[in-house]
């Protein structure tokens, strides 16, 4: 039950903003809460056009399932990962609300954590899937940006 609960990204948003919470309060400092809110805001906004194009396009968005679509329009022309882009933006966007020199290690950690745990299992699944529809995508649009 708890290892199958780790299988989805938005577990790993949650632990990673709510330490970056914690350090706000264990070691609290200035921050910058507008541009920090802002970013939250433009991660949630990224995550919901990313969703809706998958959707349309009759693709799945349950990250612990294999795709069921190779989606490489809308914001997809832009960015590989546009979700997972937009889980970064939050994730930042938090710290610097909260603690921003948690940043500098909560970012990097949460892209690690996000790469090796479901970036590579998906671009794996869609390569696959679709090997040459995948690789021309993937040398045409970047992983993140």
């Amino acid at each position: 039950m708890i290892r199958k609960l780790f299988a989805y990204p938005q577990v790993w948003l949650v632990i990673f903003t709510g330490l970056a919470f914690l350090a706000g309060r264990l070691a609290p400092m200035p921050t910058a809460p507008l541009p920090g809110w802002a970013l939250v805001g433009a991660g949630l906004a990224l995550m919901a056009v990313a969703a809706v194009t998958m959707l349309r396009a009759g693709a799945t968005v349950d990250p612990t399932r294999q795709p069921t679509a190779l989606v490489t329009d809308g914001i997809f022309r832009f960015t590989r990962n546009p979700i997972y882009l937009g889980d970064l933006l939050i994730v930042a966007g938090l710290c610097l609300v909260w603690q921003p020199l948690a940043a500098l290690v909560l970012v990097p950690g949460f892209l690690l954590v996000i790469d090796r745990m479901f970036i590579r299992q998906e671009e794996a699944w869609l390569r696959a899937r679709d090997a040459a529809g995948f690789e021309a995508w993937a040398a045409r649009t970047r992983r993140w940006l």
